[in-house]
Order: structure tokens, then C-alpha cells, then sequence
């Protein structure tokens, strides 16, 4: 008989070790002030001081020290004051001498003069009426000009 082979584990058994926290129980820690009034003497010094401020007002050479007179501190303020002298210099004379001469001057200059050429012209653009020989307007033909010119804009228009 064929009989199968048997498989026997093999066990081992192994350790392992750990640590956890347990709470076994706690401590509670209150803080108290307890009071006691004593009565304590002790001598205690403070300084009075009083400043007085004193006018002098009074020019010196130089500044004077700081002194003491008795229980008096005195201690001298110092300002610097600017003195100006203002006194009248004459400095130079400005001597002016008029003359008056003539001189005759020749100069070329051009002038010039502008006129105007008025033509009417008629929708073929042919002069109708053309300025005298001289080319000059009167005043009043030009306004008269200028009337029709403008009749004429405000009808194309």
C-alpha cells in the first residue's frame, strides 16, 4: 500500500515583550495664599528741589562755571546772540554824461499790399461779370459777392 506522506508542522513559540502606559492614579496640586498683617516701621528720605530761574541777561567773555553757594547748585544757561553792525559804505559813484547826436539813415524796406479778384461765374463755370482794368472791388460788390456766394451754399446744401 502506497500511503501518503504525513506533514507534522513544527511549532514554535516566540516572545514578545511591549510596555503601555496604565493609569494607576493621579496627584492634584492647589495652591493657596494664606495673609498675616504686620506692622513694620522703617525711616524713609526724599529730596525736595526747587528751581528758580533767575534774569540775568548780561554779556561775558567767556562762559561761567557751574558753583555752589551754601545749599545753592547754580547753574549758568548760555545763549549765543548774533550782533549785526549796519553802517553806510559808499562803495563806487555812477557818473552818467548825456549827449544827443543826428545821423541820417537810407534803408531799403519792401512793402507789401494784397487785393482781391471777385469773378462771377455761371454753371459752367464761365465768367459772367470780371473786375475793372485795375483789378480792384469795391467794398460793395465784394459784400454783394459774398452774399450770393453764401445764398449759394446754404441752396446746395
Amino acid at each position: 500500500m502506497d500511503e501518503e506522506p504525513k506533514v507534522i508542522p513544527v511549532l514554535e513559540e516566540e516572545l514578545v515583550t511591549g510596555r503601555r502606559e496604565v493609569k494607576t492614579g493621579s496627584v492634584r496640586v492647589q495652591k493657596r495664599v494664606d495673609q498675616q498683617v504686620k506692622r513694620v516701621e522703617s525711616a524713609l528720605l526724599h529730596d525736595d528741589v526747587e528751581v528758580r530761574r533767575v534774569a540775568v541777561n548780561k554779556v561775558v567773555a567767556e562762559a561761567p562755571k557751574i558753583r555752589q553757594e551754601g545749599e545753592t547748585i547754580i547753574v549758568p544757561v548760555m545763549q549765543e546772540e548774533l550782533v549785526i553792525t549796519k553802517r553806510l559804505v559808499l562803495k563806487e559813484e555812477l557818473h552818467v554824461v548825456h549827449r544827443r547826436t543826428k545821423e541820417r539813415v537810407s534803408q531799403d524796406i519792401t512793402l507789401e499790399r494784397e487785393r482781391a479778384i471777385v469773378e462771377r461765374l455761371d454753371a459752367q463755370g464761365r465768367v459772367i461779370t470780371s473786375p475793372d482794368k485795375t483789378g480792384a472791388v469795391s467794398d460793395d460788390t465784394m459784400a454783394t459777392e459774398a452774399q450770393r456766394k453764401s445764398r449759394r451754399r446754404s441752396v446746395d446744401a
